[in-house]
């Protein structure tokens, strides 16, 4: 089943989204993206992006150009603003992650950190048990406590997931009845 990664409009099958650190890897060879590439990728207008640069949810790009991480980062607000409101999403990763705009504070790289969410919102996606502790095997906590503060995030990141999934079920299926109904 071929489904957009969380937050983006890369599309592979579910079964793949472990490969996605390779693939974002893979998009950063040559260095930085520039802005039209992020908005592409993430399906956001780029007066967006620009908007949670200038708001500090997103450190700003350096020489125009959006880091990895800065991506993740994006892609991670955007996955969960049908959810949440994104104050509530970027108080999530300051919880974790300090100054949003110091990376140098930071507990878990946001790069890292979209990747466990989207191992865990495939385990999701194929009606399995999104096992948290399992995903953090390899994490290792800068400071005692870390660790800690991560799963607990990740835990309500998951279930913001599922929330948004669930409403645009909901939505998917008012339309049928609309359609069906003649309105």
């Amino acid at each position: 089943m071929i489904k957009a990664m969380p937050g983006s409009t890369i599309e592979l099958d579910i079964a793949e989204w472990n490969a996605a650190d390779k693939m974002l890897e893979a998009m950063f060879l040559s260095g930085g993206l520039v802005l039209s590439q992020v908005a592409s990728l993430s399906g956001l207008a780029p007066y967006d992006v620009q908007n949670w640069v200038r708001r500090g949810f997103v450190s700003p790009p350096r020489h125009k150009r959006y880091s990895r991480r800065q991506l993740s980062r994006i892609f991670i607000i955007n996955m969960l603003k049908g959810s949440l409101q994104i104050d509530r999403v970027c108080s999530l990763l300051s919880y974790i992650n300090g100054d949003l705009s110091d990376e140098r504070d930071d507990s878990i790289d946001d790069t890292r950190l979209y990747i466990y969410l989207i191992q865990l919102c495939a385990a999701v996606e194929r009606g399995e048990k999104a096992d948290i502790t399992s995903v953090l095997s390899d994490y290792r906590e800068p400071f005692p406590g870390a660790g800690v503060r991560v799963a607990h995030v990740l835990e309500i990141m998951v279930i913001a997931y599922q929330a948004s999934r669930l409403r645009q079920k909901a939505e998917n299926m008012i339309s049928d009845i609309d359609i069906n109904e003649g309105g």
